[in-house]
C-alpha cells in the first residue's frame, strides 16, 4: 500500500484554511480576544482541525508504511522522528500540540485563553510538517518519473 496523496492534499487544505482563519488574530490583544467568546471559541475550533488533520495524516503514514502501532496522538509524531520522516525538534512540538489537543477537546480542566491566543499566533510547526510533507510526496513523484 502506497501514501494515498489525495488523503493529505485533502487534509493540508483543512489545515491551510484553518491557519489563514487565524491569520486574523496575529494582531489580536489576548484582553480583546478574551473579551470575545465567539471568537475564543472560533480559534479553539481551528486549532483543533489544525490538530486532528495533522494527526489523521501521521496516522495515514504510520500505517502505510508499516510503522509500529501509536498508543497516543503524541506519539505518532514521535514514531515519524524514529523513522526518519521528522527532526526530534519537531516531533516534540507537534506531539506536544497533540497533547494540547487533548485539553481542548477533553477539558481536563480550564484551557487558558492566553495560551490559545498565543499557540494560534504561532503555528509554525504546523507550516514545518506541511513543507516536510510536500517535500516527501514530491521526492515520491520524482522517483516515479525516473523509473
Amino acid at each position: 500500500m502506497k501514501i494515498d496523496e489525495r488523503v493529505i492534499e485533502d487534509k493540508l487544505d483543512t489545515i491551510d484554511r484553518n491557519i489563514n482563519f487565524l491569520k486574523e488574530y496575529r494582531e489580536t490583544s489576548p484582553e480583546s480576544f478574551k473579551a470575545c467568546y465567539k471568537d475564543i471559541q472560533a480559534v479553539k475550533f481551528s486549532l483543533l482541525e489544525i490538530i486532528e488533520a495533522s494527526i489523521d495524516i501521521a496516522n495515514h503514514i504510520i500505517s502505510v508504511k508499516g510503522y509500529r502501532r501509536a498508543g497516543s496522538y503524541s506519539e505518532l509524531f514521535l514514531i515519524l522522528k524514529e523513522e526518519g520522516v521528522l527532526d526530534e525538534e519537531l516531533a516534540e512540538r507537534l506531539s506536544d500540540m497533540a497533547r494540547f489537543r487533548n485539553l481542548l477537546v477533553h477539558r481536563y480542566g480550564e484551557v487558558d485563553d492566553n495560551r490559545v491566543l498565543e499557540i494560534a499566533k504561532n503555528i509554525e510547526d504546523v507550516i514545518s510538517f506541511e513543507k516536510k510533507l510536500l517535500s516527501m510526496i514530491n521526492k515520491k513523484d520524482k522517483a516515479c518519473k525516473k523509473k
